[in-house]
């Protein structure tokens, strides 16, 4: 797949060097925008990029089984082993990473960012630890170059309506200064189709 463009031919020969994204949303994506998402980040995997995400329902997986059918490297997080393993059967390949847990440190990081943290069961803090290295990679110190998501409301701060584990992620880029592409606004589809 040829680039368009000089810009998009640099983006390609540095994201092969390992620039990495989150592909991250809600479970409750319609189903086209679910065919997009695989679209998008099969021609993201093509130009070298690598992607993170934590297979979950929906977007998540999406992201993935684009990457995958791109021939493109992942990340993947999960909040305990063995969670939604029919998702990413082919995981033990050797371009594909799985963190099976979250780290302690990435606990400790969530607890910064969620407003509610106290208030939350065991399952669901294990969710939103692993949203930090989505966003921040397994060592939590290798911020995504970007975050391309999708949510309801099209929010790229946070705030606002959403899924909890996207918006957890969203505050986290915020305040790690990383751009958020939300697949909600049409502007944004098109600065990322500009991309792959």
């Amino acid at each position: 797949m040829p680039a368009r463009d000089g810009d998009a031919r640099r983006r390609a020969g540095r994201s092969q060097a390992g620039a990495a994204y989150a592909g991250i949303g809600s479970r409750e994506t319609p189903t086209g925008m679910l065919a997009k998402i695989e679209s998008l980040s099969a021609r993201l995997a093509w130009l070298g990029w690598v992607l993170r995400t934590g297979a979950s329902p929906g977007t998540d997986q999406a992201f993935y089984r684009g990457a995958r059918a791109g021939g493109g490297r992942a990340e993947l997080y999960l909040p305990w082993p063995g969670f939604e393993a029919g998702s990413w059967s082919d995981a033990r390949a050797p371009d594909v990473h799985v963190l099976a847990r979250p780290s302690p440190d990435a606990y400790e990081l969530s607890a910064r960012f969620h407003p509610e943290w106290s208030e939350l069961d065991d399952r669901a803090r294990d969710l939103l630890a692993r949203d930090a290295h989505e966003v921040l990679g397994e060592d939590l110190r290798s911020p995504a170059e970007m975050v391309v998501c999708w949510t309801p409301d099209g929010s790229v701060d946070g705030e606002g309506a959403g899924p909890d584990g996207t918006r957890q992620a969203l505050r986290i880029a915020r305040h790690h200064r990383i751009t958020v592409l939300n697949l909600a606004r049409p502007a944004h589809i098109r600065r990322l189709s500009e991309m792959a």
